[in-house]
């Protein structure tokens, strides 16, 4: 800060400091600046938790004045400051570091700062004038850290969980267009990297928009955990300095502000304490996006080559693959993703431990567990979009390439077992192994099925499971026979 520059001069207990003119924040922000420069990423990042906490602000304003322990145009001025917040405006205020000390003081307190400004400058009043307008004893009044930043991260990850499922909604679609306009295509599926049995690329991609919509269900049903907060339980949950009508009017508020099916914990002192549901809602995120890894892996398996490899697909091209190979283009997107997964996965750690950590009657962790959520949410919304734009919606099937790898494929007979019986498909698989011949032309020379029985059962329908086999075919000549003709 420039020396010449305007200040204001705030105390707290810890002694005086001073404070740019200009900024909405105060005393409580600027140690914090100086104590925890770690992530250098301030609050704002995540938008949703900054509304958050201006709906938890403008409740207990709400509250406060409704049960009488705040002097109403006092509760008028933060409810209008608080909604300016909410609407957007003030966020670059939000400064302190998403990782601090304190388990949340710091974010609490740049909150009521910031909204006490704003709340003193609509008044006609000096930032910093908290004789008039008090960020502890006015916009923080009946709250405490311990109750008011679980609850908003809470309402935060609620708030951001809704465009994250929207992306993943949409991704699911892409893939089932794909699915749709692949229906027709046969394949030769695998299993542990090796032959198995056809299918149709419609069907696998069609598995990948069923598993995504799974996913978007675990992740609904989890979001009810954030449902539970624990206003008025203030530092432990003994709801100390609360007027015992604060609970239920600043829940009633935060209903209607939210639009939130909120309530609050039966027991506070447990609620204040425990991180549970935060361990529960970053377990489903990872599952998302361990899956989403996993076909990622898929489709940079089922695109690999383009002549050396599987090459059954292909992937957009979106930027040159290397600086020394010419025409080389690399999946560069699920590369991205996979990266993303394996963030979250280790978030998900993260949280796990920090949730372990706690001790006694609060969690001190609570803003790295709030952050590595955030910060996985943020991401996993980020990659989705990428993936679905720059990657699925491009996607190309090779159909000759696919054709004639169904057709040389020794995993065909299995369809021609009921008919057969394993012996006889095991011992022609074996020799179309050895000559590379079709195996329907050596069921019809062993005279084991006609060419019109074997087009029949060999059919994209019937290799596909999706037109049912109905009776068998007598098996006509043993497995002994068959190998001695």
């Amino acid at each position: 800060m420039a020396q010449d520059a305007a200040t204001r001069t705030e105390t707290d207990s810890l002694g005086s400091m001073e404070i740019p003119a200009d900024a909405y924040w105060g005393i409580h922000t600027a140690r914090a600046l100086e104590n925890f420069p770690i992530s250098m990423r301030p609050i704002s990042v995540y938008r949703d938790l900054v509304k958050a906490l201006a709906m938890v602000k403008q409740a207990s304003a709400r509250a406060n004045r409704q049960i009488g322990v705040l002097d109403p145009a006092l509760a008028d001025l933060i409810d209008r400051a608080a909604q300016r917040v909410i609407d957007g405006e003030f966020h670059d205020q939000f400064v302190v570091g998403v990782v601090q000390g304190g388990a949340g003081t710091s974010t609490n307190m740049n909150a009521n700062e910031v909204i006490t400004n704003i709340a003193l400058e609509m008044a006609g009043r000096q930032k910093g004038d908290y004789a008039f307008l008090s960020p502890i004893d006015h916009t923080n009044r009946s709250q405490s850290t311990n109750d008011v930043y679980p609850t908003a991260v809470k309402i935060g990850l609620s708030l951001d969980l809704v465009t994250l499922l929207e992306e993943l909604d949409l991704l699911k679609q892409s893939f089932m267009g794909k699915a749709v306009e692949f229906h027709d295509i046969l394949k030769i599926g695998r299993t542990q990297l090796q032959d198995a049995v056809p299918m149709t690329l419609g069907q696998e991609f069609h598995g990948f928009a069923t598993t995504l919509g799974y996913d978007h269900q675990r992740l609904t049903e989890n979001a009810n955990l954030m449902f539970e907060i624990n206003m008025g339980a203030t530092a432990i949950g003994t709801g100390i300095t609360t007027h015992p009508g604060y609970a239920p009017a600043v829940l009633a508020h935060l209903r209607e502000i939210t639009g939130l099916d909120l309530v609050t914990a039966d027991d506070l002192v447990e609620a204040t304490s425990d991180t549970g549901s935060f361990m529960s809602f970053s377990s489903t995120l990872k599952r998302n996006a361990m899956k989403l890894s996993k076909i990622c892996n898929d489709l940079r398996l089922l695109s690999s080559g383009p002549q050396a490899g599987l090459g059954e697909i292909n992937l957009p091209a979106q930027q040159a693959g290397s600086s020394i190979m010419p025409g080389k283009v690399n999946p560069v997107i699920p590369e991205v993703v996979n990266q993303v997964a394996f963030s979250v996965a280790g978030a998900d750690l993260t949280v796990t431990m920090a949730s372990e950590a706690g001790q006694l009657q609060l969690n001190a962790f609570e803003p790295i567990i709030a952050h590595s959520i955030f910060q996985s949410i943020t991401w996993m919304r980020r990659a989705m979009r990428t993936l679905r734009v720059h990657c699925v919606d491009g996607i190309t099937a090779n159909r000759d390439r696919l054709g004639a790898m169904v057709g040389s494929s020794v995993g065909v007979v299995t369809a021609l077992t009921p008919f057969i019986g394993y012996a006889a498909s095991a011992a022609l698989a074996k020799t179309a192994l050895l000559t590379h011949r079709n195996v329907g032309d050596l069921v019809v020379e062993a005279g084991l099925m006609t060419r019109e029985e074997v087009d029949k059962q060999l059919s994209p329908a019937r290799l596909s499971g999706l037109e049912a086999i109905t009776q068998a075919i007598p098996v006509i000549q043993t497995a002994e026979n068959l190998v001695e003709s």
